[in-house]
């Protein structure tokens, strides 16, 4: 090999600090030393790397795009130490985990909270994602599982759910319904309702369950995320029928969460890939998650 890894290091450090001798003190060694690695880097790969103006070390067009590449791999290097490192301290990688943004502010941030506090050297990488594209994210392996609000029907994934949630009325605070801490659907009938676009399983629920109670859902805007109806809510908009673990999430202290007397129930669920053989992370996570759900108060109760 040509271009060894001391000469990547010497390189990327004269890049840099744009000089040998801050190059020198940044790799603890002598100027002379560095001197001579970037003057052999030169002749052995046949490129002049740098011109010499006045003094100072200027990158020439092949030392810049040669940079790109040493970078890169130097963070990369970086990382595998670190692994390394890592190893000696115990269970350590990464966890990649997505999940409902209805879930993502209240349940899924406590969990991944004592989940890191237990597993210091496991970093967690966490994003939100809709239902839709849930099963994709989990069977091409984008992360390692998947937390949904709802069940999903898969052939290729396990859905488990692990624990129960419902549907509540938000009002801001001072509203005609705040004085009620349950409300029926009929109760809505008469003001401005806030739901989910009837084409989401969130809408589908709701509408289901006025139809089933024999009331009209005046429905004047559609939304497609919980966190927008609250927000909805609290200019004044209407009422909004939400998720609780979204109201729970939220932390306005202007909006009250009432509960509805007809139950909309909730499943949340654990989504993996049925090829999925055990990722040990993942399994530990899944551990926390059920201590965490199975240890919190009903959600609208303590509203």
């Amino acid at each position: 090999m040509k271009f060894r890894l001391r000469q990547m290091e010497v390189f990327r450090a004269v890049m840099l600090t744009g000089s040998i001798k801050a190059a020198a003190q940044l790799l603890f060694a002598s100027q002379p030393a560095v001197s001579r690695i970037i003057a052999h880097t030169e002749q052995t790969l046949g490129l002049t790397l740098f011109n010499r103006v006045k003094g100072k070390l200027v990158p020439t067009p092949e030392g810049e795009a040669l940079f790109r590449e040493v970078d890169e791999f130097y963070q990369q290097a970086v990382k595998v130490d670190e692994f390394a490192r890592a190893l000696a301290q115990g269970p350590s990688g990464t966890l990649r985990i997505a999940a409902s943004p209805s879930l993502s502010r209240g349940l899924m941030s406590r969990a991944i909270s004592a989940f890191v506090q237990r597993y210091p050297q496991i970093r967690v990488n966490f994003r939100t994602t809709l239902l839709n594209s849930m099963p994709q994210e989990v069977l091409s392996n984008k992360v390692d599982l998947a937390v949904s609000v709802h069940p999903i029907e898969h052939p290729n994934l396990n859905v488990e759910p692990f624990t129960t949630g419902r549907m509540v009325v938000v009002v801001p605070l001072g509203h005609e319904l705040a004085q009620k801490r349950t409300v029926r659907l009929a109760d809505l009938s008469k003001f401005p309702v806030i739901s989910h676009d009837p084409g989401i399983p969130f809408g589908q629920l709701v509408a289901a369950a006025f139809e089933k109670a024999g009331v009209e859902l005046a429905s004047r805007i559609h939304i497609h995320q919980s966190d927008m109806a609250c927000s909805l809510a609290r200019s004044g908009s209407g009422v909004a029928i939400v998720d609780e673990f979204t109201a729970d999430g939220m932390g306005w202290t202007d909006l009250q969460t009432l509960a509805l007397a007809e139950e909309i129930l909730l499943e949340p669920s654990v989504v993996r890939s049925v090829f999925d053989h055990g990722r040990t992370h993942a399994d530990k996570f899944i551990e926390v998650l059920r201590q965490q759900s199975a240890h919190e108060p009903r959600r609208a109760a303590r509203a």
